[in-house]
């Protein structure tokens, strides 16, 4: 039996949050908006709240109603709060509702925006949980995350390795039947492939609920709902606890520019732009057909914030990669001359956008001061990872995308021809230290006639192999954090389909099993490696031997650590042998560490030689190759003979 009870369930500080609300800093909005369960007496009570300024009526509809006309909620603030409690003697949880938001006359049927569950779809009706009912047991994940991340005055820096494996979770293995794997059976298959292969981290491409299979959840329409295409909210925390137990980091792309036209959605909530920009020359994507956030509006910002500390507090992932920030710091971002209106200052910048990233960056870490937020940014903005008290916006990462799209075009070019592009290998460190960026390469660039990775390197079959292993050991010692697309790993030919799973059978070839053995190790090396990610963001880390060798299509360099121990790393994309001539003093000698195109047998040292009036250490690198080296520790003289006791 069901009992309408309007306004009766109230809380006591329902009207503080009302205000914090309207005021833009409720940060745990959606524990008071939303359906929640308020209280008992041997019954069930639940509150729903929602926000709709401009309906004229706004109802219930529901299993436990009827879906026909439901039960009415009530307007209980000036600014467009509405609200019903209902009783009933059972537990409601697993039921499905709607709000029938009604305006000029016409009816919608919307999705709670507050939704924890939803059906998704095309349908977007909200699923009723009560209290989750799973415990985590990652205490000594979170201890460790404590001690690597941590606030600085240059903002909240990493001492640890970050060496992410970005993952669709539709996609990134298919049943038999070409069904989803859920959650747990995700979890399960995918943590200790990422621990033997050598990952910290994964990154999920968007799991908050959307309706379009083909906007690989980019166009969100619930934002605090994960995807039920896979499970309940309490199977995706198995997933999250399930890799932290592991050692493994659990990062979420984040969507707070733009959400899809579905008639669910938040699009038109109230039968007029509500989160979206009212304005013609703000609220539409021409390329995306979707609706900008109004970030200059006080309740869309307790909406977004809100939903990023939700993920932090509820399901205790590790860091956020936000999407399209270009998309919300610029006035003309896909837009035309005569459509957009500049800012007060006559520029092109979004300063509410700019406010608004500062703002959410600045109570993330006041709460969280050991996570990660990465900023997708692609254009040159400055300050994106610098501290919000310098005027930054408060980002620790940000994607190096020049860095991608430059090093992709060199690969793509004939050898002969790669040393008019030499800039693709020099130029990165001109601007390196500028931001505390991640090397990606991603799922954008292995899709839509982009071709895989591999596919893009120019050459025949064997010698594009040889250029990948080289392509990745540059990454992978370039200044910077990791990030690689699933599939890359083992050289996937085909590009990227989210409509099915990837190419494992690939695996059963043995050059594309040897060149995941190669990731392997590789990415093990780099973890083993402090000089190769202790200093990533300042020059210090960092030194050229030979930057300028564009006709040898080459490039050598030195790693360091905080203490100042030294690697080298010499990489040549030429189709042709070459000898490098590496400084050395007298006596000195080296070891290669690592080689991208070895055999996996260890090498004798290599000695300095008396060349010219100096010494130097020559290195020859067949086609397509690449060493890691290290001095080797000159040995004590047993005793030292230049002084005698004198009787």
């Amino acid at each position: 039996m069901i009992q309408v009870m309007s306004g009766s369930g109230r809380s006591r500080d329902g009207s503080c949050d009302e205000y914090l609300f309207h005021q833009g800093t409720l940060y745990c909005a959606y524990r008071f908006l939303g359906c929640r369960k308020t209280g008992s007496d041997g019954s069930f009570f639940y509150t729903f709240r929602t926000w709709a300024p401009r309906a004229d009526e706004v109802r219930l509809v529901s299993d436990f109603t009827d879906w026909e006309r439901g039960v009415a909620l009530t307007r209980v603030t000036d600014k467009g709060i509405w609200e019903v409690t209902v009783k009933s003697d059972v537990s409601l949880a697993g039921s499905v509702y709607k709000y029938l938001v009604i305006a000029n006359g016409k009816g919608v049927c919307k999705g709670d925006p507050y939704a924890f569950y939803s059906k998704g779809g095309d349908d977007g009706g909200t699923v009723i949980v009560d209290e989750p009912g799973y415990t985590f047991g990652d205490e000594a994940w979170l201890a460790y995350r404590k001690k690597t991340v941590a606030a600085s005055p240059k903002g909240h820096y990493l001492s640890a390795p970050v060496n992410i494996y970005e993952v669709h979770p539709g996609s990134f293995e298919r049943k038999e039947d070409g069904g989803y794997l859920s959650y747990r059976e995700l979890a399960d298959t995918l943590v200790s492939y990422v621990k033997t292969m050598g990952y910290t981290h994964v990154e999920l491409m968007p799991i908050a609920e959307y309706p379009f299979d083909g906007s690989w959840g980019y166009q969100v329409c619930a934002y605090y709902a994960p995807t039920s295409r896979f499970g309940t909210p309490d199977d995706f925390r198995y997933f999250v606890d399930t890799l932290h137990r592991a050692g493994v980091g659990v990062i979420l792309d984040w969507v707070p520019a733009h959400f899809p036209k579905d008639e669910w959605g938040l699009y038109e909530f109230d039968g007029h732009p509500l989160y979206e920009y009212q304005g013609k020359d703000r609220m539409e994507s021409r390329s995306w057909g979707t609706r900008f956030f109004d970030l200059g509006r006080e309740e869309v910002q307790s909406f977004l914030i809100s939903n990023a500390l939700y993920w932090f507090r509820e399901f205790h992932i590790d860091g956020l990669r936000v999407d399209a920030v270009a998309s919300m710091l610029y006035l003309d971002y896909d837009r035309l001359p005569g459509e957009w209106i500049p800012n007060p200052d006559g520029g092109n910048r979004n300063l509410e956008a700019v406010a608004f990233l500062q703002k959410l960056n600045a109570v993330l870490f006041g709460e969280f001061p050991d996570v990660l937020m990465i900023a997708e940014e692609s254009t040159s903005f400055a300050g994106v990872t610098h501290p919000v008290s310098e005027g930054g916006l408060g980002f620790n990462l940000k994607w190096n995308m020049g860095w991608a799209n430059d090093f992709y075009d060199y690969l793509a070019t004939d050898p002969v021809f790669r040393k008019y592009h030499h800039h693709a290998l020099n130029f990165p460190l001109m601007y390196a230290f500028g931001e505390n960026y991640v090397l990606p390469i991603t799922h954008d660039e292995v899709v839509h006639g982009k071709k895989s990775l591999i596919g893009k390197i120019s050459g025949n079959y064997e010698d594009k192999f040889r250029q990948f292993r080289c392509a990745l050991l540059l990454q992978m010692t370039y200044p910077g954090k990791k990030l690689l697309f699933m599939g890359c790993e083992y050289a996937q030919f085909s590009e990227w389909d989210y409509k099915r799973g990837l190419e494992w059978f690939m695996l059963d070839y043995p050059i594309h099993r040897e060149t995941r053995e190669y990731v392997a190790s590789l990415n093990r090396f780099y973890l083993s490696r402090p000089e190769l990610w202790e200093v990533d963001f300042e020059g210090s880390g960092f030194g050229w031997i030979d930057a300028d060798n564009a006709e040898g299509n080459l490039v050598s360099f030195v790693r360091r650590d905080a203490e100042g121990n030294e690697i080298t790393v010499v990489i040549s994309f030429s189709g042709s042998e070459n000898t490098v001539l590496l400084p050395a003093k007298r006596g000195e000698s080296r070891k290669i560490l690592f080689e991208a195109c070895g055999t996996g047998e260890e090498r004798p040292p290599l000695h300095a030689k008396k060349v010219g009036a100096r010494y130097a250490i020559p290195l020859t690198l067949p086609p397509f190759s690449g060493f890691v080296l290290q001095k080797e520790k000159t040995k004590p003289k047993s005793a030292d003979i230049r002084y005698k006791k004198i009787d």
